[in-house]
């Protein structure tokens, strides 16, 4: 398949993610088939049909299909894979936890190329200029072209197996999420109307409030998924937990709370300067958002 050719069937099509897979791939010259059991799109291409029960129309665009993206929750996905033994299609799945479906894969009994996209923002965003985790469950030239195809999109791809994949989903979205939560929580505990607060705010409690206005102003399943599926969820929050004790310990004393600044700064190895430099252009802009 190329950016400008081929057959494709996006389950879950009418969903954000999968809406996003259907407008790309036609937009490449894609002839796309959306199969999904909430009823029809505007171009009327759309099979209602449910992919883990398979009606006879459902199959017979699997099986004519060159892609089939499955732009569906975890549990569908995996009892999508008995329907999907038969096609020699490319299997991509959207999931933002790639282990269990790996391991389904190895026991699916099932020939054929699966690759795993997990889009790293928001499906409105579109792809161009951000990134793409790929997970190449069963690699192959299916796959190749397919990354390609991504790449076309405007998005970058970085390439990894599945459990590495589920540990930066965890540091990246976990632990992001659950901050930003836990920030939110701990200002209604504090009494402070938000009025008050962004009357005052330095530029870092602003983004913090931009990031909770957008964390906690999201569908909450989304963000479930995230805390709830990830294998490596607890221990990422319990690591949170644990790093907030010490910085309360920390606080006791100068020189415990500088060692703390130190090992803080040194999670990023030597980026802190470049980052450092991007978090004084985006301070920047909000100041001048702030002031028109």
């Amino acid at each position: 398949m190329t950016a400008a050719s081929g057959t494709a069937t996006v389950v879950g099509g009418l969903g954000a993610v999968g809406s996003m897979f259907v407008e790309l791939l036609r937009a490449g010259g894609s002839t796309v088939t959306v199969v999904d059991p909430a009823g029809s799109d505007p171009d009327g291409d759309v099979v209602v049909g449910d992919i883990t029960k398979p009606s006879d129309r459902v199959l017979a665009h699997v099986e004519s299909s060159s892609v089939i993206v499955l732009a569906v929750p975890e549990q569908v996905a995996l009892a999508a894979l008995p329907s999907l033994r038969t096609s020699g299609a490319l299997v991509v799945d959207t999931l933002s936890v790639k282990s269990r479906m790996d391991a389904a894969i190895a026991d699916a009994g099932r020939e054929g190329e699966f690759l795993g996209l997990n889009p790293m923002f928001r499906p409105a965003l579109g792809p161009r200029g951000r990134a793409v985790i790929a997970v190449p469950y069963v690699d192959g030239p299916q796959s190749v072209r397919f990354l390609d195809v991504v790449r076309s999109w405007g998005a970058s791809v970085a390439v990894m197996d599945a459990d590495r994949h589920d540990r930066l989903a965890a540091a990246t979205q976990v632990l992001t999420h659950a901050s930003v939560l836990a920030f939110g929580v701990a200002l209604a505990e504090l009494g402070v109307s938000a009025d008050e607060l962004l009357a005052v705010a330095p530029p870092p409690h602003r983004t913090l409030l931009a990031l909770l206005a957008r964390v906690a102003g999201g569908e909450p399943e989304v963000y479930w998924d995230v805390q709830a599926g990830n294998p490596y969820a607890g221990a990422t929050r319990k690591a949170l937990f644990d790093a907030t004790a010490q910085v309360d310990r920390a606080a006791e004393t100068l020189g415990d709370f500088t060692t703390l600044m130190k090992t803080a700064d040194a999670a990023l190895d030597n980026r802190s300067g470049e980052l450092n430099a991007e978090c004084q252009s985006l301070f920047d802009r909000i100041a001048e958002g702030h002031r028109e």
